[in-house]
């Protein structure tokens, strides 16, 4: 009989913010297949009889073609193992999590999901930034800003998003971020709209900055933002409190420059949870 994939969200960096279902699930795995953008710590949660793989892809990195990693889960899973695929953040938003599911499924193999926290929302949670407000915004957008913008057909119009939401979220836009700040202007959004990007959500390496639409690229440029970072367009930047006391992670993200397989010491996160 063929095992079971758990396709599962670890959350947005920080372990405390993993689900109880996630945890129990990553300890109890026969098979871990994991991306980038999973803390070291939460890895560690697993037993010391579990298979660790990273396929994680990282900007600029090589990285474990897609067709490769579905490949292993399918594999992995006709073993008769327990397999848990763990994505960062949530496995339906931006993470080839659909596709991955699609191919396991004409395979003849059942899949479990279990949602996790997007850093979409994480993010601007964290930087004390209400993504919806009565005053400000009744709809956000969430999108990628990752697509090639060489590409002759784009599917993300920038122009018409200009108007069409209250706010932006944009994942993975840092390197497109002086086309998609000129598009967006172009689409009458002004370029005096207030803006905030923040990298590494969550952990002790969070950095954050606001800026207006106009200055937004250079500001990121500037100040050196890199990937994994979130951009928030809107008039929800406005209304940002500042007597939020959210404490940050300890728990740090594998260096982009070195994947390495990770052994399993375990750690004491169940304890903190309890």
């Amino acid at each position: 009989m063929p095992g079971l994939v758990y396709l599962v969200g670890a959350g947005p960096g920080d372990p405390e913010l993993l689900t109880l279902k996630a945890l129990r699930l990553i300890k109890n795995c026969d098979a871990l297949v994991h991306d980038a953008l999973v803390s070291a710590e939460i890895i560690k949660e697993t037993s010391k009889n579990t298979e660790i793989f990273n396929v994680g892809k990282r900007a600029g990195k090589c990285s474990v073609p897609q067709a490769d990693t579905n490949s292993l889960l399918v594999k992995l899973a006709k073993e008769g193992k327990k397999v848990v695929r763990l994505k960062g953040g949530d496995p339906f938003i931006f993470s080839r999590g659909g596709e991955e599911v699609t191919v396991l499924e004409k395979n003849g193999i059942s899949v479990e999901i279990v949602p996790g926290i997007t850093s979409g929302i994480a993010a601007p949670t964290y930087f004390g930034i209400p993504l919806t407000h009565r005053d400000a915004g009744s709809s956000i957008t969430f999108v990628t800003g990752h697509e090639d913008i060489n590409k002759d057909k784009r599917s993300v119009n920038w122009r018409s998003l200009a108007n069409s939401s209250d706010g932006l979220v944009i994942y993975m836009g840092i390197r497109n971020i002086e086309f998609i700040v000129k598009e967006l202007i172009l689409g009458g959004l002004s370029e005096h709209t207030k803006c905030a990007v923040i990298q590494e959500a969550t952990l002790n390496n969070q950095k954050c900055l606001i800026s207006e639409l106009a200055n937004l690229a250079a500001t990121i440029k500037n100040k050196g933002f890199t990937s994994p970072s979130i951009v928030v367009i809107g008039s929800v930047v406005d209304f940002k409190v500042n007597n939020y006391i959210t404490n940050l992670s300890d728990a740090s993200l594998p260096d982009k420059n070195n994947f390495t397989y990770i052994t399993n010491p375990r750690n004491t996160l169940d304890q903190k949870l309890l």
